[in-house]
């Protein structure tokens, strides 16, 4: 399917409930239980019922996205998706009377300064404009709304804009449905943009971030090249650097007068709620919305089609990397059906053509397939990253090679029933979260599908040949008709940071709350008792077979999870990462590496080895009737997996070009200076092989070690159907164990103390720095403290509404990016530690540190932030469940900190007559007067090193350093 998960087929019917006035939608077997409403105004309501928690996932989707910026203007959607969480006219304000004048007369400037040239006249009108803002910044609430969501004990609260669409998502508990509503209906009908040039200065770091995504630019080229005629190729949702610097207030609200109307929109909702009383609260709230009768149609001149491939070329810091396109026809289309069948063939991270000729064999250091579907047209995709010495244009002869199979039938006819057994699994797994649910209605929405087309894509595909795909690759897929870029590793040209301008930092009014969140505040809605797991009943515990098993029933469906899981990872030995990655590639003298991947996959199990610092999981999900099968496939491979040198001598070859690459990626980079700055320069040699190493490998000692690892003591967790009586013979039939196992005990590394302020500078040259500063004074666990460093985490740092995200992003505009927290210890002997961390342009970066120390040393104080952040603390507490897997992890936690209990309840327990004093007071003997070492990423040549020196001793690290190799 083209989303998240995969439907049965049925009919649609037109339904009137016997005790409802609202008609609505359903279709037959909907494993869903979908219904479908649509208001007099055009609104349309996705509903499903999941009873497992009292939450539910709400998306309300606007058909509305980068595609629809003016020209002049690009950008917009994007940006004003950030601007409906500054309020409305009701809250956010003060006094929005008094407001209005002065955000009238910003508008008004800011239509001058987009069309004056002169820069001198610019920074005049700027200078005007931060004035009035600031003054306007005086009766402003900043992320009110997120108060709001905060006090109704909302989750996840986000949004986020694509080419087709912008959707709002918000998690809430089943009893604040009115609240929701009422709150969601006054934004969406009366937002007000309040804090513009500050959220501006937000998307100008987003944009600066975006500058040194290479992925980034290669899409863009990409939809370029496939679509000259069409938005998706001509604008971007980020927009232009140049437009950004020009921003009209104007225009977006006539955007929002255009496009944000209830015949434009959907509310997508699973999980605990009364459809009749749903339907009734949202027509209570937004069946006045007003329908625009004359919504525009997006016009576009059809693509020509294409006769020779396009090549495009960017450049960028990062690896080099290559994607190839075909375009396809809009996602209403059925043909799409075909192309998610041909790229699950093509490539299945098991048994695909591209994973058995390419990937297994190392042709390339990775090649994917996959379908991507869109209202207007769709595409059917490659992407490739070379190895050594290997160059982009023979990764295309690759693609192409593949590419020919397919349109040549040769290809195993069984891949067609593995991959619908597969999607079948998919689906179900996807019944299992609202989140799944509810974005599958937003899809099928926003492409403008029946929800009876959804329901039916397996049964269609189901009906499809060999034939049948054979034919769709041969008209869609030719040599001649798609389009490539090339991402070359250089400096792009074209790439120019957006300057900063001055600001003067607005007032946060923390100590100030709208009427309108004191009404909600108010509202008396009935109480969610909280439910707290009970290992006692929630888990189960066993031995059998001289295994200790966890064990946790599932009765949603025939999905399970089972892990066999041993104390020990790459913190006690470096090279089991590389010996789990090579024994998968391999096959035995009865079975082929091809075999094996094809009967894991017609066998719909997905098997992974993942190993971390301290464990090592043999992990198989999948149909439980199959798991026994399964596991003796592993046994198999486990006990006579057959040494490839070829293969080994590639894997360590693309190894080291993973390695080089990574040290070419920002991200990467980042977590590599973090994990540095926490463990230190010891744990990264103890856990990371030298280039040297890898070479030295053999494939004698690396299977040894896998098999070695498998006979050694293990815990069994087991999330599934089968009873426990049924696993005990699972494990009896098909796992093998040894007589007396040795015992393993995890080595665990320890974070490390800070003993000297320090500043570590790691290079990397970007118009931005990653910036962190750590803390650890060797404070060990303390339960009796747990529930107040929680509640401090969640007042000072944790989310939207928090004094962090209010000081460096809404007041000052210093990131798109700013959290702090202290972060317990991940086991008991374990010390806390103290990390901040905030994504700043390089001339920013003194006054980011600087404004960091200053509220993390003198944190400011609110009984109304603080009452927010306890409220929904509590709130959220009262409505989360652990349930699933969840439940196995939540023991595993308890038991490394040495309790026999979940701490929730304890926690929520405490905070309850917790008051701010008791944050003041944490925070003074925990956080006040710490510590640091600074760690920058960066570009020494662009940062402050006098400003840094006042810090600390400045240690410039090589890349080599903080990887380890």
């Amino acid at each position: 399917m083209k989303h998240l998960i995969h439907l049965a087929a049925g009919f649609i019917c037109l339904m009137l409930a016997s005790c409802s006035q609202y008609k609505y939608e359903t279709v037959k077997n909907d494993p869903l239980g979908t219904k479908i409403y649509t208001l007099d105004n055009g609104l349309k309501v996705y509903m499903s019922v999941n009873k497992e928690t009292p939450r539910i996932q709400t998306c309300i989707a606007v058909k509305v996205g980068g595609k629809n910026d003016p020209v002049e203007t690009t950008g917009l959607a994007h940006y004003f998706e950030h601007l409906m969480f500054k309020g409305t006219t009701h809250f956010g304000t003060s006094d929005y009377e008094a407001e209005k004048p002065m955000l009238d007369e910003i508008e008004q400037l800011f239509e001058v300064y987009r069309k004056t040239k002169d820069e001198a006249q610019r920074k005049e009108i700027y200078h005007r404009i931060d004035s009035i803002s600031y003054e306007a910044s005086k009766l402003a609430i900043p992320n009110e709304y997120d108060k709001l969501m905060s006090v109704i004990g909302a989750e996840g609260t986000n949004a986020f804009t694509s080419m087709d669409m912008t959707v709002y998502v918000e998690d809430i508990p089943s009893n604040q449905i009115e609240n929701w509503a009422k709150i969601e209906a006054d934004r969406f009908m009366n937002p007000v943009l309040r804090g513009f040039h500050t959220e501006l200065e937000t998307i100008y770091e987003e944009k600066n971030m975006s500058l040194t995504q290479d992925s980034r630019k290669l899409w863009e080229a990409l939809d370029a090249a496939l679509f000259p005629n069409h938005p998706y190729g001509r604008q971007t949702v980020l927009g232009t650097q140049e437009h950004l610097k020009n921003p009209s207030i104007t225009n977006v609200k006539n955007y929002h007068a255009t496009w944000y109307r209830p015949n434009n929109m959907a509310i997508c909702l699973s999980g605990d709620f009364d459809p009749d009383k749903m339907i009734a609260v949202i027509e209570k709230y937004f069946g006045g919305m007003e329908p625009n009768k004359e919504l525009p149609t997006l016009e576009f001149n059809a693509e020509e089609p294409i006769e020779s491939p396009i090549v495009r070329e960017v450049a960028g810091p990062e690896a080099e990397s290559m994607v190839m396109a075909w375009r396809m026809p809009a996602a209403k289309d059925h043909t799409n059906d075909i192309a998610d069948l041909a790229a699950s063939i093509l490539y299945n991270d098991k048994a695909g053509l591209l994973d058995l000729d390419i990937n297994q064999q190392q042709k390339a250091l990775g090649m994917y397939a996959f379908s991507s579907t869109q209202p207007d047209y769709s595409q059917f995709i490659i992407q490739a990253r070379p190895k050594q010495g290997q160059t982009l244009e023979e990764l295309k002869a690759l693609a192409l090679k593949e590419i020919a199979k397919l349109r040549d039938g040769n290809f195993d006819e069984s891949l067609i029933r593995s991959t619908i057994n597969n999607y079948k699994l998919n689906e179900e797994k996807g019944l299992e979260s609202n989140y799944n649910r509810s974005m599958s209605y937003v899809y099928s929405f926003i492409n403008g599908t029946e929800w009876k087309d959804e329901v039916g894509q397996i049964s269609r595909i189901e009906k499809l040949t060999k034939e049948d795909i054979v034919a769709w690759a041969n008209e869609y897929l030719t040599d001649d008709n798609y389009a490539i870029v090339y991402k070359r590793q250089g400096v792009d040209k074209n790439e120019q940071k957006i300057a900063a301008p001055k600001i003067t930092p607005i007032e946060t009014n923390r100590d100030i709350q709208s009427d309108y969140l004191t009404e909600i505040q108010n509202t008396e809605v009935k109480p969610i008792e909280p439910v707290f797991v009970d290992f006692n009943k929630d888990l189960s515990q066993f031995d059998t077979e001289g295994l200790h098993v966890l064990y946790k029933e599932k009765t949603v469906n025939d999905v399970s999870e089972l892990g066999l899981v041993y104390n020990t990872g790459s913190n006690n030995d470096p090279a089991l990462p590389f010996a789990m990655q090579y024994v998968q590639m391999l096959g035995t003298p009865s079975m082929s590496h091809e075999e094996f991947a094809s009967k894991l996959y017609a066998l719909a199990c997905d098997l992974y080895i993942p190993v971390s610092a301290y464990y090592t999981s043999f992990y198989i999900n999948g149909l439980d009737e199959n798991l026994g099968e399964a596991l003796d496939l592993i046994e198999e491979l486990v006990n006579n997996a057959q040494p490839d040198e070829n293969i080994l001598a590639e894997l360590k070859a693309n190894m080291l070009k993973s390695r080089a690459d990574s040290k070419l990626r920002q991200r990467s980079c980042y977590s590599a200076l973090q994990r540095y700055l926490t463990f230190g320069p010891d744990f990264i040699k103890s856990n990371t092989l030298t280039n040297e190493q890898i070479v030295s490998l053999t494939s004698e000692e690396l299977l040894a070690k896998v098999k070695d690892l498998y006979y050694k003591g293990h815990e069994v967790r087991y999330y599934g159907a089968s009873s426990q009586q049924g696993l005990k013979n699972l494990l009896a039939e098909h796992h093998t164990v040894a007589d007396n196992p040795q015992t393993l005990e995890p080595e665990y590394a320890f974070p490390i103390e800070v003993k000297k302020p320090e500043v570590l500078i790691a290079p990397y040259e970007a118009k931005q720095i990653y910036y962190m500063q750590y803390s650890n004074k060797g404070e060990k666990f303390n339960y009796e403290a747990t529930p107040a460093l929680s509640l401090y985490n969640e007042y000072f740092g944790g989310g939207m509404n928090t004094i962090v995200f209010q000081e460096m992003r809404e007041a000052r505009g210093l990131a798109y990016s700013a959290w702090a927290t202290m972060a317990e210890p991940y086991y008991k002997d374990m010390s806390y530690y103290y990390m901040a961390f905030i994504a700043t342009q390089n001339d920013k970066m003194k006054q980011a540190i600087e404004a960091f120390d200053e509220i993390i040393n003198n944190m400011p104080q609110s009984e109304q932030a603080f009452a927010v952040a306890k409220e929904a603390m509590i709130s959220k507490m009262r409505t989360n469940r652990t349930v699933g897997y969840d439940v196995i992890n939540s023991f595993i936690h308890a038991r490394n900190m040495g309790r026999t209990e979940s701490m929730d309840s304890y926690i929520f327990e405490k905070i309850q007559n917790m008051t701010l004093e008791d944050i003041v007071k944490i925070q003074e003997e925990w956080v006040k007067g710490r510590e640091y070492v600074y760690a920058i990423l960066g570009d020494k040549n662009e940062l402050d090193l006098n400003y840094l020196k006042t810090l600390g001793e400045i240690k410039y690290l090589t890349l080599e350093d903080i990887f380890g190799y």
